[in-house]
């Protein structure tokens, strides 16, 4: 038995990705949460799952609920994180990037939503499939639900500056292209997700709204945002 602190004996070597037992805590509980169920995994098959006693869990969550708090938080932190980003200065943007060719609001919406379901698609465990639980409705986890709501507003006020078509009216956009990202979970969960389903949802968000016969430019004006955020800063 390798010790990995006090009070935390350990039944075996790691054996999962993360730099912590939390980490490994949390990895065997996406694993189990979304392979056979929340409600039929217990703090003690999580804890077997990583190799620590179940009284050893327990110095990292007090209870099951807070390690899906943390899951679910994690499904969405990152997208949100980025569509704050963008979206921050996209008032000042007027209808066109500093180019000239493409509508400014547009490439947000692309990057903002290739950058969410990208996050979606390429986690380690299908984690989106949690938000279906009823539990996850629960008062218990509304600062995740709140997260969400953000989020989903900020797809909203992108969408609501492209002209829409046929299909959508231009207040429809940002929630159709939010539901367009979404919906990579359960494309995922069917097994049909493939490298560029990320790249097809973002693209269809733009089609749907009105700007098709732009969707090459406004490719090229995502990525370079998507680039920027994930170029580290400068030292000081």
């Amino acid at each position: 038995m390798t010790p990995t602190g006090p009070g935390r004996p350990r039944k075996q070597q790691p054996s999962r990705p993360g730099a912590t037992a939390r980490d490994e805590i949390l990895d065997a509980a996406a694993e189990l949460f979304t392979t056979q169920g929340y409600a039929n995994t217990s703090t003690r098959s999580i804890a077997e799952a990583v190799g620590i006693r179940q009284s050893s869990l327990y110095h990292h969550f007090g209870t099951k609920d807070d390690i899906l708090e943390v899951l679910l938080a994690g499904t969405v932190a990152g997208g949100l994180a980025f569509a704050r980003a963008v979206s921050a200065d996209s008032d000042g943007d007027g209808d066109r990037t500093s180019g000239g060719a493409v509508p400014a609001a547009a490439a947000r919406l692309h990057a903002v939503a290739l950058y969410d379901g990208t996050q979606l698609c390429n986690a380690r465990w299908n984690l989106g499939v949690l938000y279906n639980l009823p539990e996850a409705r629960s008062d218990r986890f509304g600062s995740f639900m709140a997260d969400r709501r953000e989020l989903r507003g900020l797809y909203q006020r992108l969408g609501s500056r492209l002209p829409g078509n046929g299909w959508s009216g231009a207040g429809q956009v940002g929630d159709l292209a939010f539901r367009l990202v979404e919906s990579l979970v359960s494309l995922r969960a069917d097994g049909l997700a493939t490298p560029g389903s990320a790249l097809q949802a973002a693209d269809a968000g733009i089609v749907l709204g009105g700007l098709g016969d732009s969707l090459t430019a406004i490719r090229a004006a995502s990525a370079a945002l998507i680039a920027a955020a994930d170029r580290p800063a400068p030292a000081p």
